[in-house]
């Protein structure tokens, strides 16, 4: 799914953007109420706008989500299973590994609410990590759909969001066999202070599994120490303000896996809804296999395009349309179709998709292909359909059986391990935005709307410097040459990333 959540409004901090900004005006009124009417407001402002993500608005500080957006939003909600991509020796079993990566890196949309979060700076950075349990496979079996350890909906738990179709055998039993196997939490922000947890995870009860007995015979796996955890260090750098443009790189050092791409979206009010697409330097997100099995593979996923609906009620969904492409190099000739269904404007969204793994040839024919139709029959190699919210499932074209890949359903995202405020950076995102979520978090709207203008105002005026001086401004920790949507770290870039893969993390 593209960045539905990634700022179509680019707000006003850059002197030589074109045309003059355009301020949001508070509607003074506190609640849903307002925040709806100041909404329709700029859904007027932008009608007619080929491409919203080229405005510059400056939005009151109540209509804003207290998390900036580059924490917010990555596409590495459950990287339990981004480590997994390059465990096994077989071709098939990793491809099926990249598409339940494919599936989950969006969990934030399946339980959460699409928020608006702060707009992102020019040389504002994000840096974190997560420590994650491994997922494992019923008896090794890897075209199963896999158990996880780490931040599950609770389906024993009245008070967490349940399932409501677990009619099929369930996948993970030891998640929701006995209440007194596992640890119930409220998702904390690990080495984050006072900060907020992401508000899709607010008010969720979860079970931490990693805490089984291993006597267990119903158990899959045992306990996992810390120690046996497997680091991935997440690292983000907003490049460029307009268009708006950020850079992103995830390292896993343990496992020789890494994954980069380019952030940019192309915008723009349709109907009701606001639709959104992949910009000019976004080519998808790039997964390498440097180390193990696969080693010298990359996947390339494509983005879908994808639409904000509920607007004019105040309750924000998102749905997929159009396609994502999974492309291999220097690996199996194979490619992967992910068609996302088309939905009704009548009733509510079914969030359907099928996909097709199928072989290349030599002729290139099959790079016109963007439908699952277009897919001659004797080149499928493998069938998928389902619901991108709950399960999707596969089979061979030869199986009378269909075999489940993922259940979206049951998981909700990992937080991010953070260093606390102190410790960061000016230009990094949680110090950078500390005074406008402070007065948030209070709903002090009218003084977190001042921090932000003031933050602005800052940007602005190093902007004026930058121009006086005849200055262009670079990126610190990746490269500027971004035409290939393959980012490059830089020299410091890959020691920031470095250290934060072996960082002790504050108990």
């Amino acid at each position: 799914m593209p960045d539905t959540d990634r700022n179509p409004i680019v707000e006003d901090d850059d002197p030589d953007a074109p045309g003059a900004p355009i301020s949001v005006p508070d509607s003074g009124e506190s609640g849903e109420g307002g925040k709806l009417k100041m909404i329709i407001g700029l859904l007027k402002r932008s009608l007619g706008v080929k491409d919203i993500a080229a405005m510059r608005l400056s939005l009151p500080a109540s209509l804003l989500e207290p998390v900036p957006n580059l924490e917010y939003w990555c596409y590495l909600d459950r990287p339990d299973l981004f480590v997994d991509i390059n465990s096994s020796p077989d071709p098939f079993e990793r491809l099926l590994a990249v598409l339940r990566f494919l599936f989950s890196k969006d969990t934030k949309f399946v339980h959460g609410k699409i928020c608006k979060p702060y707009n992102s700076v020019l040389g504002e950075f994000f840096l974190s990590h997560w420590d994650v349990i491994p997922v494992s496979f019923p008896n090794n079996d890897r075209t199963q759909p896999p158990i996880q350890h780490l931040y599950l909906y609770n389906a024993d738990s009245k008070s967490a969001l349940t399932p409501t179709h677990h009619t099929h055998p369930d996948p993970n039993p030891s998640y929701s066999s006995s209440k007194s196997r596992v640890n119930q939490l409220q998702v904390s922000n690990a080495g984050g202070g006072k900060y907020p947890p992401s508000p899709t995870l607010s008010a969720r009860s979860l079970v931490e599994a990693d805490s089984i007995n291993s006597s267990d015979s119903n158990t899959a796996v045992g306990s996992l120490s810390s120690s046996e955890r497997i680091r991935v260090a997440f690292l983000t750098e907003q490049i460029s303000h307009h268009p708006p443009i950020s850079a992103f790189h995830y390292t896993v050092p343990s496992r020789g896996l890494s994954a980069t791409g380019i952030d940019q979206i192309h915008a723009r009010v349709s109907g009701t809804s606001v639709k959104v697409a992949p910009g000019a330097k976004n080519k998808g997100i790039f997964v390498n296999i440097e180390e193990g099995f696969g080693k010298g593979e990359k996947y390339r996923i494509t983005h879908p395009t994808a639409s904000v609906g509920g607007i004019l009620t105040g309750k924000f969904y998102a749905t997929v349309q159009e396609c994502s492409i999974v492309t291999i190099e220097n690996g199996e000739k194979w490619r992967v179709i992910i068609e996302y269904k088309d939905e009704s404007w009548l009733g509510s969204p079914k969030s359907l998709m099928e996909g097709v793994v199928h072989t290349v040839g030599d002729d290139k024919s099959y790079e016109s292909w963007t439908r699952v139709k277009h897919v001659p029959q004797d080149r499928i190699v493998a069938k998928l359909e389902g619901c991108w919210r709950d399960r999707i499932r596969w089979k061979r074209p030869q199986d009378t059986e269909w075999t489940l890949l993922i259940d979206v359903s049951y998981l909700s995202v990992m937080p991010k391990s953070v260093r606390d405020i102190p410790e960061q950076l000016p230009n990094e995102s949680r110090r950078l935005w500390e005074g406008v979520t402070n007065h948030l978090l209070s709903k002090e709207y009218g003084e977190a709307t001042r921090v932000k203008q003031t933050i602005e105002q800052a940007q602005r005026d190093l902007a004026a410097s930058r121009k006086k001086k005849g200055e262009v401004f670079q990126p610190v920790y990746f490269e500027s040459e971004i035409e290939s949507g393959e980012p490059i770290l830089t020299a410091t870039g890959r020691a920031l990333l470095e250290q934060e893969s072996t960082r002790v993390q504050k108990s």
